[in-house]
């Protein structure tokens, strides 16, 4: 058969040219023939079949996945990483063949097999990277553009969570340590693959191609404090098996039968999966978009509230941007620890349960008066969530990016999308309350208490905490966007990411692609003052002067030190203010994150 080589090329001003160089893989074959554009788009493609064994935390199963080489070069090595096996606090010393020891609260996925397709022989493979990293050798070369198949079973277990480290009052208080003492976080695998209250989630629970960015395998995994999984997008076809009475939920959309465990999904950048005995959902069509709310049944008000919520982010979205080629998408409760407010899949996300707070259900009388206090706030933090997530399947889902290296790419895309929901859905007055809400107070805030100013287009391993990461990147990178709309004007700086979202669906963006895709709607007269914008909030620490610096007399009126830093590095001065700022905190710090 032909060999078709396809190249994307990334120019300036961020358009991409698809470049063309037929050659024949075997002598004598024919030329190929003119193709559409979708056949063009060569996908990598997973089949996967998995039984679930939800009361002992584990699974089983296999996948056959076809890789394809779009390197100009042939490749004899195929990288898959293994996100469950990340360790971030393992003392001892470190090792090639995996992980130096086993933590009981952290989830674990082992290879059993490697094989050259279901039926071949079996391949040579190695662990790297602590484990992260499986190493498999193909028999032969994979010549540029051609494919190969390679089959790997596969076993793994999740730990159970503590439901202290789920509730509310503990995501608050992790959020008010990072204010006061610049505590350094890190993402574990255990934040996305766990049981804990009667929900699993498996979130990184198969071997999944690492990035293939040229002649570059992108081969460590960065736990920073921003998303932990970077894929290419692919197509599933998914097969899962558990006991009668365990609903699951997956990225894909449900093919066969209810209950029947099939599930596909086309240019997903993961698969991620969520069962329980107790799991309720509604859900209604947006255009061809099956929108789904999962919950538990002591949520179902707030669940009904979600599906809601999503469905008008959805709407108001694809008139925006462009429409998803995504056939369901699920929004779902689930109790993740604290320190993670959400977390975005394809197809899927995820927010707290702690923050599904029904204030008029007789259980939340059990909760601290200050928490009851806080219902309006807690109420918009969780609106602001469902849109922030739902504009995530454009900005890092259809169109991808480097979480660890631009993550301000994506979550200023999403900041600004989930203001614009509520200027849509709301109005202007609401819409400016909620932006000082969301992201100028929580820039001041961050500042007033000690924080920085930092370039908000640093990786993400240059980010303390979860504090500073929303103050920095999702609020400064936001906020960018407020100033190039005012700049430009609301329908060009639409043109500019409807172009950006139509020339990257499926690939991997970078800054100089949006930029690119900014600079083609700007006037000649304007490009000067529009990039020195971009450059300006994306690169320099001016936030102070654009945004707001610390608030000096809110500090002198908490009885904070003259100067915030003052107190970074001591728990004495940082728990006696606390002391005097609790309520304060607990009104300021009800937010997702």
């Amino acid at each position: 058969m032909p060999l078709k080589i396809v190249k994307q090329v990334r120019i300036k001003f961020g358009f991409a040219v698809t470049l063309f160089f037929p050659c024949l893989l075997l002598a004598g074959a024919a030329l190929p023939q003119t193709q559409t554009a979708e056949q063009r788009r060569l996908t990598h493609h997973y089949q996967i079949e998995l039984k679930l064994d939800f009361e002992a935390r584990s699974y089983s199963g296999w996948e056959s996945v076809r890789w394809i080489n779009r390197d100009d070069h042939s490749a004899s090595v195929v990288y898959f990483h293994l996100y469950s096996n990340l360790r971030v606090m393992n003392n001892a010393p470190p090792s090639d063949t995996g992980p130096s020891f086993m933590e009981d609260d952290e989830p674990r996925l082992e290879i059993t097999e490697v094989r050259s397709a279901a039926a071949g022989p079996v391949l040579n493979y190695s662990l790297e990277e602590q484990g992260t990293l499986l190493r498999v050798n193909v028999r032969e070369p994979v010549a540029a553009g051609a494919s190969t198949e390679i089959f790997i079973s596969f076993k793994g277990s999740v730990p159970e969570i503590d439901a202290e480290e789920t509730g509310l009052t503990t995501h608050v208080v992790k959020q008010v340590s990072a204010a006061l003492r610049a505590e350094r976080e890190v993402r574990r695998a255990r934040d996305l693959n766990f049981r804990c209250r009667g929900v699993m989630l498996l979130g990184t629970a198969y071997p999944v191609l690492a990035v293939h960015d040229g002649a570059d395998w992108q081969r460590k995994v960065d736990p920073g404090i921003g998303d932990l999984i970077f894929n290419e997008a692919a197509d599933y076809d998914v097969s899962i098996q558990a006991a009668s009475g365990i609903a699951v939920f997956t990225s894909g959309e449900e093919t066969g039968p209810t209950g029947e465990g099939a599930f596909s999904g086309k240019a997903l950048r993961d698969f991620a999966i969520l069962a329980g005995p107790n799991l309720r959902f509604e859900q209604q069509k947006v255009g061809d978009i099956t929108l789904r709310s999962i919950f538990l049944p002591e949520h179902e008000r707030i669940g009904k509230r979600v599906l809601a919520n999503a469905a008008e982010a959805l709407r108001i979205f694809r008139s925006k941007f462009g429409p998803l080629p995504l056939k369901t998408i699920s929004i779902a409760e689930a109790p993740l620890v604290a320190g993670l407010g959400s977390t975005e899949f394809a197809g899927l996300d995820v927010i707290a349960s702690a923050f599904y707070v029904d204030f008029d259900s007789p259980s939340v009388r059990n909760l601290p008066e200050i928490i009851r206090e806080q219902r309006p706030a807690v109420e918009q933090s969780l609106e602001w969530s469902v849109a922030h997530l739902i504009s995530h399947q454009w900005w890092g889902g259809v169109v991808g990016n480097n979480p660890a290296r631009e993550p301000v790419l994506d979550e200023s895309m999403a900041g600004w999308s989930a203001l614009l929901y509520f200027r849509e859905l709301y109005g202007e007055q609401k819409a400016a309350a909620v932006l000082e809400d969301q992201l100028r107070g929580v820039y001041r805030l961050y500042r007033t208490f000690g924080g920085a100013d930092m370039n908000a287009d640093r990786p993400s391993r240059d980010y303390q905490n979860s504090f500073q990461y929303s103050a920095v990147v999702t609020a400064k990178g936001a906020l960018m966007f407020l100033q190039l709309q005012r700049l430009l004007g609301e329908e060009k700086l639409l043109k500019a990411l409807r172009n950006y979202y139509q020339a990257n669906r499926g690939e991997i963006a970078e800054l100089d692609d949006l930029r690119g895709a900014i600079m083609a709607e700007t006037s000649i007269e304007q490009r000067r003052t529009v990039a020195r914008t971009l450059t300006r909030w994306l690169s320099s620490k001016r936030g102070d002067e654009d945004i707001s610096g610390p608030d000096q007399e809110l500090a002198n009126s908490l009885g904070m030190p003259a100067k915030a830093n003052a107190q970074r590095g001591n728990d004495r001065n940082a728990l006696s203010a606390f002391a005097r700022v609790g309520k304060f905190f607990w009104q300021q710090m009800t937010r997702i994150r």
